[in-house]
């Protein structure tokens, strides 16, 4: 993390190309924000990470968080790297102005997201969390819950969580016991909360717990679930944290990785009732818990991003200064001139640039469905977010797995060791692809509720654009290579695309079964298809001039790369779409 050079020019170059910041700007009404800008704000998160935060990271994997008597006991030194990040501003960039934000636009501060989560993850998903709290207060609080609790969510003071699972309730919401119960102007909220992220700590005054729990009248399953703001320290008359509530954390869990981000079994109600307060109406909790979870599910792709990025550099740098072999003339040979060492970090740093490109352009869309603008073009942005969404997460939190764990490979013997750092990345990784709704959840989503329940038309309207990336990559003479690889992933996809509203709502299983490969396959397809653009975008920008064309031209070698090492997995994801759904089933259950 001592140079975070690459990075920084490479979203500073998606920015600029692929998500045409300044436009966006623009359209959004916000004239003095500019990639000039941008690319400062970049350059000094960057150091802020590289300084502040990244030194913690090794210590927090070591030390991880304790539960004392008082709560949890986060790791040492964090609580000082928080305050900083508070009093540099940093959690408020995306908020409205009203609420102490500095109402940037989403996809910047999606890219300053990459950064913390490369520095320290396990420490950037604290502020993650608090984000995700703040939006569904935000769109479904009421006024006075909202001019209560979001100035200081905003700000970084006070942190945020949300507790959606409990012991008898994964990812099957509808069996929550936690139950509210009304008194007077609050509700009386008793039951238990698992896995809850950053659920207790000691770095601010106070941490606001969004819960979803039942009313005493509430029907059965999802439709019965609503949701509350319940404090750790409820409020004096000054607006400030004054008596404990009625909740606490009971434990932590020995993870895998992630150690320094506590994650806590929550109990509320141990003495009568955590005081807790309705946000919107009865009975909708679950509906406004997505707006969190959705934010939630796109800033986990990031993490996925970002921990690929924190693996690849430092692999990059083992491969410079490692040493093996001799030359003729005695000198020593660093591995990163080995053919397959390079292409393990070129494989890295493709899949990266992907999935960078990917999580910006995702993150632009929800920029652009809040424009100002008619009701169907807003609909339209807003579905393509809803596709957009667990291709994100699910794509690249996938692909993070791979890239940590050639981040390992690079290494060698020593990637084993845990001195080295490398397996770091790979443990925190681990987690990526289950939280916030595993791989499979968003699998079914994309399929189900994103293609099937609108016969395909977003997704259609996606691969017209690919299609129209295609035609313009014929024209270029220098690139038709990637032209003729990227129509050949568009056929295979649309041959999905085909399968799936042909078959896929006919059996119960039919979709379960290749919603995998189908969710690939669209990760694949979009990281070639935006590989493909930025290449175009460099050989434009070469043909005018030097300026930059030792970047310039790494951006085309590295599309190349991509479409010819992992592109052609589109192809292999596509026979499974058509040919592999009954086998998943066949085998009876005594045979496993």
């Amino acid at each position: 993390m001592s140079e975070y050079i690459h990075p920084l020019r490479d979203a500073a170059f998606v920015l600029e190309h692929l998500v045409q910041f300044d436009q966006l700007c623009h359209a959004s009404g916000l004239d003095e924000v500019n990639q000039e800008l941008a690319e400062t704000i970049l350059e000094e998160a960057g150091r802020f990470g590289s300084e502040v935060w990244a030194p913690l990271n090794e210590v927090g994997d070591r030390a991880g968080a304790k539960i004392a008597e008082q709560g949890v006991v986060e790791t040492a030194g964090y609580a000082d790297a928080y305050q900083a990040f508070v009093e540099n501003c940093w959690p408020t960039l995306g908020f409205p102005e009203q609420f102490g934000g500095q109402a940037l636009p989403n996809v910047l501060a999606t890219a300053v997201n990459e950064i913390w989560h490369s520095a320290n993850m396990a420490f950037a998903l604290c502020p993650m969390l608090t984000q995700g709290a703040a939006e569904a207060i935000q769109h479904h609080g009421s006024e006075n819950l909202k001019e209560t609790w979001l100035p200081k969510l905003v700000s970084g003071e006070w942190t945020g969580t949300m507790n959606l699972t409990e012991p008898d309730a994964g990812s099957d919401l509808a069996a929550i016991k936690t139950r509210a119960v009304p008194e007077e102007d609050h509700y009386l909220i008793t039951g238990q909360k698992i896995f809850i992220t950053w659920g207790d700590h000691q770095m601010t005054p106070n941490i606001v717990h969004l819960v979803l729990a039942r009313l005493p009248d509430a029907p059965a399953g999802v439709k019965g679930i609503s949701l509350f703001i319940v404090p750790k320290f409820l409020l004096d008359e000054q607006g400030e944290p004054g008596a404990l509530n009625d909740v606490s954390c009971v434990s932590i869990e020995h993870k895998m990785g992630i150690h320094s981000s506590p994650t806590c079994t929550m109990s509320f109600g141990d003495n009568g009732g955590a005081i807790g307060y309705l946000v919107g109406e009865a009975h909708k909790g679950l509906a406004y818990m997505f707006t969190m979870m959705n934010h939630a599910r796109q800033s986990v792709g990031v993490q996925g991003l970002a921990i690929s990025e924190r693996s690849y550099q430092q692999a990059v740098g083992y491969a410079r200064e490692r040493l093996q072999g001799t030359r003729s003339d005695g000198r020593k040979i660093p591995i990163i001139e080995f053919p397959d060492v390079r292409r393990m970090l070129m494989q890295m740093r493709a899949s990266i640039e992907a999935m960078r490109a990917l999580a910006l352009l995702a993150a632009a869309e929800v920029d652009r469905s809040r424009q100002i603008q008619s009701a169907e073009s807003a609909a339209l942005c807003h579905e393509m977010v809803e596709l957009y969404t667990p291709i994100v997460k699910g794509w690249l939190t996938e692909m993070s797995q791979e890239v940590t764990s050639l981040g390992i490979q690079v290494h060698g013997g020593m990637g084993y060791v845990e001195e080295t750092g490398a397996a770091q990345h790979a443990r925190d990784a681990r987690i990526l692809t289950i939280y916030e709704g595993t791989t499979g959840i968003q699998a079914l989503d994309l399929i189900g509720r994103k293609t099937l329940r609108n016969s395909g038309q977003t997704m259609a309207r996606l691969l017209a654009d690919i299609e129209d990336t295609c035609k313009a990559l014929q024209t270029n003479n220098d690139l038709l290579d990637l032209a003729q690889a990227l129509s050949c992933a568009l056929a295979d996809a649309r041959k999905a695309l085909a399968w799936v509203l042909d078959n896929g709502a006919q059996t119960a299983s039919a979709s379960g079964a290749i919603s995998m490969a189908y969710l690939m396959l669209s990760g694949y397809l979009c990281g070639g298809w935006l590989m493909a653009k930025q290449a175009a975008t460099a050989h434009a920008m070469l043909q005018k001039g030097p300026d930059n064309s030792a970047f310039l031209q790494a951006k085309i070698t590295t599309a190349r790369f991509y479409c010819q090492h992992l592109l052609p997995r589109v192809k292999a994801c596509t026979e499974t779409v058509l040919q592999g759904h009954e086998s998943v089933m066949a085998l009876p259950e005594d045979q496993f």
